[in-house]
Formats: C-alpha cells, structure tokens, sequence
C-alpha cells in the first residue's frame, strides 16, 4: 500500500470517526430517521453550493447511467447511515465504531469473489480472521461502552451488523460499476438520491420537534453533514477507485482509534480493558493485511 493511499486511509478515518461521536451526541436530540434525513439535507447543501460556484470545474451529473448507479448507492447509504445511527442509541460511538471492522472484513471477502484484482490471500485471509476476531470478543463480551448502560440490547448488534452488510456490498457496487465516474459528481447524486429517500420519509413517519434542539445539537449535525458526510464519501469514493476495495475498507480499521478516543473526552464513554484487547487484536489484523502490500491496486477496465 503506498504512502499516498495511507494518509488519505488516516484522513477519511479521522473525519469518519469524529462524525460517528457527532451522531452520538445528536440521537440524544434528534430521532434517528430525522437526523440522518437532516444530515443528508447538509450535505446535499453542500454539494450545490460547490456547483453553483465552480460550474466550470464541477459539471453537473447528467445521463441516465450516472444516475441509475446513484439512485442504487443512495438508496443503500440511506440504509446504512440510518442502521448505524439508530444503533447508536445502545452502543457508544467508540464501540460502534470498534465492531464496524467486521464490515471490511466481509467485503475482503467478498471482493474475492466479485473483483478480479482483490484476490484473497493466506496473509490477508490471517488478517481478517484475527480483525474479525477482535470484533467478536467485543461482542460476546456485551460491551457498551456506556457508563449508564448494565445490560446491552441486542438491537445494537443487529442494527450495526445489518448497516455493515449493506456497506459492504456498497463498496463492492463502487469498484465494480462505477469507475468511470468522476467521485465528485458520483458522491454529490449518491447523497441527492439517499436525501430524496429519507428527509420526505422521515418527516411523514416522525416529524421534527425542534423543541429539544439546542446550538450543540445543531453543530453536530452541520459537522457530520459537512465532514462526515460531504468530505468523507469524496474521499471514501476516491479510495475505493484509485486504491480498491480492500484500501476503502481500512478506512473502517482506523475510525475507531478516533471514535474511540473523541468518546472518552467529549461524551464521557468508557474504554474497558476488554475494548483495549479487541481493539489490539483488529489492528494486529491490519497489519497483517497490509504488510507487504505496497503495490498500487489496478482500476478494472
């Protein structure tokens, strides 16, 4: 893996872990099917702004083949993000974030089978096990990472597990159908579709009650709109392109580190000895995965 590629791993990984905290905090004020569909709405805002602005640079997406693949991806991120977002009400967002590195190790998997040039080897087979591993300890375990919570609902688990098959298969769809297409103008339709979805669907089911809002709500929902959403999937959708998909699913190696750590300090969470152990044990497994492995993955033509 080359230098280039591990900084933007770090970069994407530290905006994606600190907007997990982010989401934490806002679930405390916002329903989950609102937040994300607010979160979406940022973002969107942010995408037409850059194009009203630098129309020259950034044209907009047009033709049905861009947008087919958008409204399949949208689709199946609105899921994700609101899967993961509800499953923060049982889990701390370190923790969440901790047991998320099952996600990469399933679309290692199945890159195998469904990319030509992300073929599983002895060494990246060894690398997932033991990353996989870690997340599991941390399951059977019935960690929180929350100091209110004795007993973990296994609401969390199954909404975080279902939210990391569809990631999976979304990195999967990325690689694979969507190399042609320019990561900005992808990502900008990708969150147009998801918002669409989700804003309209939430209000009709929830409704917005702005009541129990205040300004640290309103700041972590611009953050995780702005940084998490807006600048992390650019990033994320230029990973899984220029680097494959293994590079795209490390990025979900390192967040934790940094959901982690931003938990402690700014939410209160705890970090037990066994999320320490889990934690050493995932990242025994990406380096395992990664050694050795500084070739530059080639796009599929």
């Amino acid at each position: 893996m080359t230098t280039q590629a591990i900084l933007y791993i770090l970069i994407t990984g530290f905006f994606f872990g600190t907007s997990l905290v982010a989401s934490r905090f806002a679930v405390g004020q916002f329903e989950p099917i609102v937040y994300v569909g607010l979160r979406l709405l940022v973002s969107s805002l942010s995408f037409l702004l850059v194009y009203s602005v630098a129309g020259r640079r950034y044209a907009w997406p047009k033709g049905w083949h861009i947008w087919r693949h958008a409204i399949v991806l949208g689709l199946s991120s609105a899921i994700a993000m609101t899967g993961f977002t509800s499953a923060l009400r049982y889990l701390s967002s370190g923790l969440t974030s901790i047991i998320s590195t099952a996600g990469p190790a399933l679309t290692v998997i199945m890159a195998h089978y469904a990319l030509a040039d992300e073929r599983l080897t002895w060494r990246k087979i060894a690398g997932v096990a033991l990353a996989l591993g870690g997340a599991l300890l941390l399951i059977l375990r019935g960690e929180s990472g929350l100091t209110e919570v004795t007993q973990v609902s296994g609401w969390g688990y199954g909404l975080l597990l279902f939210a990391m098959l569809v990631i999976a298969g979304n990195t999967i769809y990325i690689r694979r159908y969507t190399q042609e297409f320019e990561p900005f103008q992808l990502t900008s339709i990708q969150v147009f579709a998801a918002c669409l979805l989700v804003a309209p669907l939430s209000l009709w089911l929830v409704g917005i009650d702005w009541s129990g809002v205040n300004w640290q709500g309103i700041g972590a929902l611009l953050y995780a709109g702005i940084i998490g959403t807006f600048l992390s999937f650019i990033l994320f959708l230029h990973i899984a392109q220029e680097f494959g998909a293994t590079a795209a699913a490390m990025t979900n190696y390192i967040n934790p580190v940094f959901a982690t750590l931003a938990g402690v300090l700014l939410l209160g969470e705890t970090l037990t000895v066994g999320m320490g152990i889990g934690v050493a044990i995932i990242m025994m497994g990406v380096w395992l995965t990664n050694r050795h492995s500084r070739r530059r993955v080639p796009k599929i033509v």
